[in-house]
């Protein structure tokens, strides 16, 4: 951030809340507090628990062009981790731990593109996403990308400019299947055709 202060926009649970986070970083000359709805390249949100409303905001958090988000929250439970790193949460730490000199570390982590958890909650979060891929995904024949082998594969003979009727003729599929596939893909991934199908999957490393 070339030494500038990094603006943080502060969204607590409760007035308390925000006054106790507000008094704690306000004489850090790293950070400047803004309101929850002025632009700023971080957020955080100090929360009790992630209850419906906190899962909302963290959604609306994750618009594009939205900030990084640092999350301050109470013990998490392992069947929420997921939930908050797919919600676009960059930085997590509990309250408990939610130091002046943590949550500045962290906003300057995520400012800076960076992301981080807590040794625990890393690990558990490491574990919950194995046991995902080897109880659930690898049986049904999906990977982490949510995209399964067939459908890679359409991807990948479209990629080497194979037509439909070649590439249903390579797998043995109808062309009405290999049709559906493609369909199926850009409709889950909201991509627009086969040329912006193909660019995804190979900007995410899936062909």
């Amino acid at each position: 951030m070339n030494g500038e202060r990094i603006a943080v926009a502060l969204h607590a649970a409760d007035s308390i809340t925000r006054a106790g986070v507000t008094a704690a970083l306000r004489s850090r000359p790293e950070i400047r507090l803004v309101e929850p709805d002025e632009p700023a390249p971080v957020a955080l949100v100090v929360l009790d628990r992630l209850d419906g409303p906190a899962q909302r905001l963290l959604r609306r958090l994750q618009a594009p062009g939205s900030p990084g988000v640092v999350l301050v929250a109470g013990d998490i439970a392992e069947p929420e981790l997921l939930n908050v790193v797919s919600s676009g949460v960059s930085a997590l730490v509990r309250r408990s731990e939610a130091t002046p000199d943590a949550l500045v570390r962290l906003v300057k982590a995520t400012a800076a593109g960076q992301g981080a958890l807590p040794p625990d909650l890393l690990g558990r979060l490491l574990d919950r996403v194995s046991r995902l891929q080897r109880d659930v995904l690898h049986p049904n024949g999906w990977t982490m990308a949510g995209m399964s082998d067939r459908e890679t594969e359409v991807l990948r003979l479209i990629a080497d400019g194979f037509e439909t009727r070649e590439i249903a003729e390579k797998l043995c599929y109808s062309q009405r299947t290999v049709k559906s596939i493609l369909h199926d893909i850009t409709n889950r991934f909201q991509l627009r055709n086969r040329a912006h199908a193909v660019a995804f999957a190979l900007r995410e490393g899936l062909i």
